[in-house]
């Protein structure tokens, strides 16, 4: 059995992992101590007599060196994720890696695995929408990072005197916003859109694929063909954890 650990920077989302099948996904709730969250989840098989083979950590908040050698003590193999990690495959990076996100690296391999041969374009709706370029033969070429929709409507509120914060965009987004509501619904919501569209119509015959917590809104609204996972990080992860589980 492997475990899995997908930290954001908004949230964790943990699951266990075996010969290729993800099981359960557990998220964090707002506000929740991560530390133990990820701990406890994982004490929770090893109490049962389940042995913990490989714990592959995306992290892409500040390494946490407590945490780290607590999830080493109850596996026998741990991966941090990172630029210098052996993968499955070689990503052959068409840049210099430094400071690229673990999230990144495990979504782009996942990619290169599920579309072998198909020139792809990963966006991942999260804190931070990143457009990441993956070719056909599964090197990871490139990628852009952006805002995502939570963050722009907490930049309007930070940095504007009255306008308000708005968690999530109204149900109802006008095509013209008058309202405040609606027009920051409708300005937010549709600049993602129209930024995403952008990219799909600049590189015509990729293959789409949308992932994070905002993922599926987004496929929703787009009039493209697009593949959409929420869980494409833990997919990377889980190859990560088989390839170590199978190397030693």
């Amino acid at each position: 059995m492997n475990y899995l650990i997908d930290l954001g920077n908004t949230s964790c989302k943990v699951a266990f992992e075996q010969d290729g099948v993800i099981g359960d996904c557990h998220r964090s709730k707002p506000g929740q101590n991560i530390q133990g969250f990820i701990l406890s989840k994982i004490k929770e098989r090893v109490e049962k007599g389940e042995e913990i083979d490989v714990v592959v950590f995306s992290n892409v908040r500040l390494n946490d060196e407590e945490l780290n050698a607590s999830l080493k003590q109850l596996c026998r193999k741990f991966i941090l994720l990172d630029v210098d990690t052996e993968l499955p495959y070689n990503l052959d990076y068409k840049f210099n890696p430094q400071g690229l996100g673990a999230d990144r690296i495990a979504g782009a391999l996942a990619v290169g695995s599920l579309f072998k041969g198909e020139d792809c374009i990963k966006f991942d709706f999260g804190t931070a929408l990143t457009i990441d370029f993956i070719d056909r033969n599964g090197s990871f070429t490139s990628g852009n990072i952006s805002l995502g929709m939570r963050s722009r409507f907490k930049a309007l509120k930070d940095y504007t005197k009255r306008l308000p914060y708005i968690k999530s965009p109204i149900d109802e987004i006008p095509d013209e916003g008058v309202e405040i509501m609606g027009a920051m619904s409708a300005g937010v919501v549709f600049g993602i859109m129209f930024e995403v569209e952008g990219y799909i119509n600049k590189y015509p015959g990729r293959t789409i694929v949308f992932t994070g917590g905002d993922a599926f809104y987004f496929a929703k609204k787009m009039k493209s063909a697009i593949f959409a996972t929420p869980n494409l990080v833990l997919m990377g992860l889980a190859q990560i954890a088989d390839y170590y589980a199978e190397k030693n």
